[in-house]
């Protein structure tokens, strides 16, 4: 495979603080790579420093076999970026906008009018050409947001948390863009919180505290834990549920899924059993407990548990 994007050893450091900490890894070109954690994890920095908006502290960086250090300008050429907040202009209609980035951009006057009528049909902002953006809703300025990133026809796309604070339906129509491009051959590197979304990506970097700490295809990231399957159980009240079921020594963490319990016991025992005793004991009343494939939160949660165990050992 073809990478178009490379780190090694990529860090960011704010004073004492290391937002960024000797992250690598490598982007195939037309691959969908999800960089996926927690708000703070360092995924916005990591970002910033590809696109060649900060540079790093340390380490180097390739964008389409530029370096990172001596070629940023030659990079933004060839990328598109979209920012985590909508970053156009409020007060400019759709195609407005679209003119206003087709300038930016240098598309040649002979290209400009089929590029925004491409945006248009694949953004489905066709007949909103005249709508400000500041009166879109949030799922269209998003699409209007990737049509303007996508006019200068980039070869990587860049998009840091596309869809935050989006309703559920226009998210999933803006991964059905992200899909299109590509299948197209664009290579698109998003960053997201969203669970759900991850599945979408062909591999994932899940980030840390600034560390990288597994890098796999969702389905491989979901078997990390299946040696230890997840158990499943109704119960009220959840808070307390989660405490009996903590102080067992047989059950290694108890997190609440919405209207259930998500339990990872240990090994080699019975955990369905455990689970049952222990909080009939404790006078609750659960459902028949379950045994679940895990999700891909279940294993996220897993693997920063094994991290968090790691760092407290680093620190003895």
């Amino acid at each position: 495979m073809e990478h178009v994007v490379v780190a090694e050893n990529l860090t960011r450091k704010f004073g004492d603080f290391t937002a960024v900490d000797n992250v690598s890894f490598q982007v195939g070109r037309g691959e969908i790579y999800g960089f996926l954690g927690p708000n703070g994890a360092g995924k916005s920095t990591t970002i910033r420093m590809l696109t060649g908006l900060m540079a790093p502290t340390s380490g180097k960086a390739m964008v389409l076999e530029f370096d990172l250090e001596t070629e940023s300008e030659k990079i933004k050429e060839r990328i598109g970026y979209m920012s985590q907040r909508f970053s156009l202009y409020q007060d400019l209609t759709v195609i407005q906008n679209l003119n206003f980035y087709a300038g930016i951009y240098r598309i040649p006057r002979n290209k400009k009018a089929d590029r925004i009528d491409w945006v248009l049909q694949m953004a489905d902002l066709s007949g909103r050409e005249d709508i400000l953006a500041a009166e879109l809703a949030g799922g269209w300025k998003q699409r209007l947001a990737l049509g303007c990133a996508l006019l200068h026809e980039p070869e990587v796309l860049f998009l840091d948390e596309p869809t935050a604070g989006v309703d559920p339906r226009a998210r999933r129509g803006f991964w059905d863009l992200i899909a299109k491009m590509s299948e197209q051959g664009v290579t698109v590197f998003v960053t997201t919180h969203y669970m759900d979304e991850a599945e979408n990506c062909h591999r994932l970097s899940l980030i840390y505290s600034g560390r990288l700490i597994a890098t796999a295809t969702p389905e491989y990231m979901r078997s990390q834990v299946i040696d230890d399957r997840i158990i499943e159980v109704s119960v009220f009240p959840q808070d307390e549920a989660i405490q009996v079921l903590e102080a067992n020594p047989n059950v290694r963490r108890a997190q609440v899924f919405g209207e259930v319990l998500h339990i990872l016991a240990n090994p080699n025992i019975d955990g369905i059993e455990v689970v049952q005793k222990t909080l009939s004991a404790a006078g609750l009343k659960p459902s028949q407990p379950i045994y679940i494939e895990p999700s891909l939160e279940d294993a996220f949660i897993y693997l920063i548990e094994i991290e968090d165990q790691r760092e407290e050992g680093r620190k003895r």
